[in-house]
């Protein structure tokens, strides 16, 4: 039995105000996405610290995009300490040799199949041209 080459895994983080629901309305549209791309519900994307991400990362997610309610988040200034962290993570990620298009930071509304559906098509062909983040970090350690 020849094995298939799996896709290169993407996670959505996705806040159960409205990403999260828009992610839902993407199935009640009978419409698909990969099956390389696990959504994680969560209350607030700002209560995961760097760590994280970079963890992530290094247990073989190749793309992460965080999608939430934007400037419209219902906790007041959890949006802006996401953004400040997300920055901070763009820091790390630079210092790794890690390409910073495998992070994404995305506003999705509740109805915003399109535009959940955009954000993971363009994410899997980042991570199809980048590869898994090992590969990356050996390729720059290489040349």
């Amino acid at each position: 039995m020849q094995r298939r080459e799996s896709a290169p895994k993407i996670l959505i983080l996705a806040t159960e105000d409205c990403a999260y629901p828009g992610a839902n309305s993407v199935g009640q549209a009978h419409l698909s996405y990969g099956e390389n791309t696990y959504i994680l519900r969560t209350r607030e994307p700002a209560m995961f610290p760097e760590r994280f991400y970079l963890d992530c990362f290094d247990k073989g997610i190749a793309g992460i995009i965080i999608m939430s309610c934007g400037v419209e988040c219902p906790y007041e200034g959890a949006y802006d300490a996401l953004a400040k962290r997300v920055d901070g993570v763009y820091r790390q990620m630079k210092e790794r040799g890690l390409d910073i298009r495998r992070l994404r930071l995305t506003a999705i509304c509740t109805v915003c199949n399109r535009a959940f559906l955009n954000e993971v098509k363009n994410m899997n062909q980042v991570v199809t041209e980048l590869g898994l983040p090992g590969e990356e970090i050996r390729e720059a350690v290489i040349a």
